[in-house]
C-alpha cells in the first residue's frame, strides 16, 4: 500500500520491516534526482516588456487597418509577431509565495527550482509545479497493536515535518504526503512492538515510563524511512497510549496491586526503623529493661500499631509493667 514512483521502489520494502534498525533503499545515483536552483529572471521587468508588446501589437493593427492592402498585410504580420513575443513574455511570469516553491520542468526534465518569492520568469514552456515548504502537522491515526510482552495497546503519534528537497519530494515518490502520512503509521507500529508498555519495575526501556528514549527513537526511525522523499523531521510525539479496551480493567488492577505492594513494602521499612530507633533509644537512655519476650512483645504492637490500615484501640496498662 505504501505509494511509490520508480526510482524509490525500495522503500516500501525498508519500511515494513519489522525487525533490526530501519534503513532508507538506496536509489541508484543516475536516476536520484536533487534539488537545485532553477535559472529565472526578475518578473516585474519581463511584465512590463509584455505589457509594452501588447499595446505595441495592437497599435500596429491600428495603424494596419489605414493603409493598402499589400501594407496593411505585411503590418498585420508583425502585429501578429509582437502578440506572439508578448504572450511568450506573459507566459513565463511565475509568483512564487512565501513558503511555496517552485519545482521547473522542462520536456520531462528537472530544470531546477525557484524559492525566492516574487514574480519570476521562466521558460514559457516549462511546466511549474507548486511545492509547499511549510511546516506541517502529520497525526498518525490511532493504532492497535501487541507490545513487546503481547499486551494490545492504543498508541498514536503527531510528527512535525517540513520538505527539505522539493525535486526528491516530487520525482522520488508519487505522493510525498501520503508517503509520510503511511511511513509515519509503520515506525508508531514498530516502535510499540519492539517494546512493552511497563517495565514492572525491571528499569528496562518501556513505553510508559521512558517518554524521551521512545520519542527520539520514534524521531530517528520516522526520518529514516521519509528521507528518499526529501522530507526533514522536526519532531514526534506520541499523543495517546494506553492499553486496548479489553484488557484495561485487569491491567489497571495489576498496577493497582503494584502499587499496594511497594506501599506496603515502604511502610513496613518504615515501621521496622522505627522500632529499632525505640529500642536503641531505651536502652541508651536507661527507661526500662526489657528481656526477650517483653522485647518481642513490645515490638509486635509497634508494628501492629505502625503498619495498621486503621487507627489502633490502646489498651492502658494501669498495673506493673509484667
Amino acid at each position: 500500500m505504501v505509494t511509490q514512483s520508480t526510482s524509490g521502489a525500495g522503500t516500501s520494502g525498508a519500511g515494513t520491516s519489522g525487525a533490526g534498525p530501519v534503513q532508507a533503499a538506496p536509489v541508484p545515483a543516475a536516476r536520484q534526482v536533487t534539488e537545485r536552483t532553477a535559472r529565472f529572471l526578475p518578473g516585474v521587468a519581463v511584465l512590463m516588456t509584455g505589457i509594452v508588446l501588447v499595446l505595441a501589437g495592437v497599435g500596429v493593427l491600428v495603424l494596419a487597418s489605414h493603409h493598402s492592402h499589400g501594407a496593411a498585410v505585411g503590418l498585420v504580420l508583425l502585429g501578429v509577431l509582437i502578440f506572439i513575443a508578448s504572450a511568450l513574455a506573459l507566459g513565463g511570469l511565475t509568483p512564487v509565495a512565501p513558503g511555496r516553491a517552485r519545482v521547473v520542468q522542462l520536456f520531462g526534465r528537472y530544470r531546477g527550482t525557484i524559492r525566492d518569492p516574487g514574480l519570476q520568469w521562466v521558460n514559457p514552456f516549462a511546466r511549474r509545479i507548486a511545492v509547499s515548504t511549510r511546516i506541517r502537522n502529520q497525526e498518525s491515526a490511532q493504532a492497535k497493536v501487541n507490545d513487546a510482552d503481547g499486551n494490545p495497546i492504543e498508541i498514536a503519534a503527531v510528527v512535525v515535518w517540513q520538505v527539505a528537497d522539493t525535486a526528491s519530494a516530487v520525482y522520488s515518490v508519487d505522493d510525498f504526503t501520503q508517503f509520510v502520512t503511511i511511513q509515519t503509521e509503520t515506525a508508531v507500529r514498530h516502535i510499540a512492538s519492539s517494546y512493552p508498555y511497563d517495565n514492572r519495575g525491571s528499569g528496562a526501556l518501556s513505553l510508559r515510563d521512558n517518554a524521551e528514549e521512545i520519542t527520539r527513537k520514534l524521531s530517528a526511525e520516522v526520518a529514516a524511512r521519509v528521507a528518499p522523499a526529501g522530507v526533514h523531521i522536526i519532531e514526534s510525539r506520541l499523543t495517546r497510549l494506553s492499553y486496548a479496551a479489553e484488557i484495561a480493567q485487569a491491567m489497571l488492577r495489576q498496577q493497582q496491586a503494584s502499587a499496594v505492594v511497594g506501599a506496603r513494602q515502604r511502610i513496613v521499612e518504615g515501621a521496622v526503623g522505627m522500632v529499632q530507633l525505640a529500642l536503641q533509644r531505651l536502652e541508651t537512655e536507661g527507661v526500662v529493661e526489657l528481656d526477650e519476650e517483653r522485647k518481642a512483645t513490645m515490638v509486635s504492637n509497634l508494628l501492629v500499631v505502625l503498619c495498621s490500615e486503621q487507627a489502633t484501640q490502646p489498651v492502658v496498662n494501669t498495673g506493673s509493667l509484667y
